[in-house]
């Protein structure tokens, strides 16, 4: 098996895709979303680093985070969200599918999938880019028609900041590259 190497830039700002485990729509219900979110924050207090876009749909979630100069460890920070959350949801929720050898020595759920994507933000086009893609997410998945109809998105607060529209046309937006 190819060894995957990621990408480490000082301060960098980074587009995530968080998969659940076999695609579970987990996120449909309203108590996961606010313990991701409760996780989310933890981990951000803890481990600084800026959120600058976000998307949950039923099995995965994208964002964009930017890390503070000189840091270059997301995944420290996405391996505690994803513990986190998996630790709250699991108080709630018993787990769906069974585990298998290799989740039992390593001690694994069945929530998340081992591995995410990540991509380096290069300049202000590729920010754009993944800036809409995370938030017309839910439309190309057909969960909704119109962008301002998928609530759990930071689509509605850049509306209200004066970056999009209503609609979801956008006016402006600038990242922090």
């Amino acid at each position: 098996m190819a060894e995957y190497r990621r990408s480490f830039v000082d301060g960098g700002t980074y587009f995530f895709t968080l998969v659940t485990y076999q695609r579970q729509p987990i996120f449909v219900e309203p108590l996961p979303q606010k313990l991701l979110q409760s996780a989310w924050t933890d981990v951000c207090n803890r481990f600084p680093f800026t959120t600058d876009a976000f998307c949950i749909l039923p099995d995965h979630l994208h964002c964009i985070l930017t890390l503070p100069s000189e840091d270059v460890n997301y995944p420290m920070r996405i391996r505690e969200i994803k513990r986190l959350f998996t630790k709250a949801y699991l108080s709630h929720n018993k787990e769906t599918l069974a585990r298998n050898a290799s989740h039992l020595a390593r001690n694994e759920a069945t929530i998340w999938q081992r591995r995410y994507w990540e991509h380096t933000i290069q300049d202000e086009s590729d920010f754009k880019h993944h800036f809409n893609y995370i938030h017309y997410n839910p439309v190309r998945h057909g969960y909704v028609t119109r962008v301002r109809d998928w609530r759990w998105s930071s689509f509605h607060q850049y509306v209200h900041d004066g970056y999009y529209d209503e609609i979801g046309e956008m006016k402006a937006v600038s990242s922090s590259i």
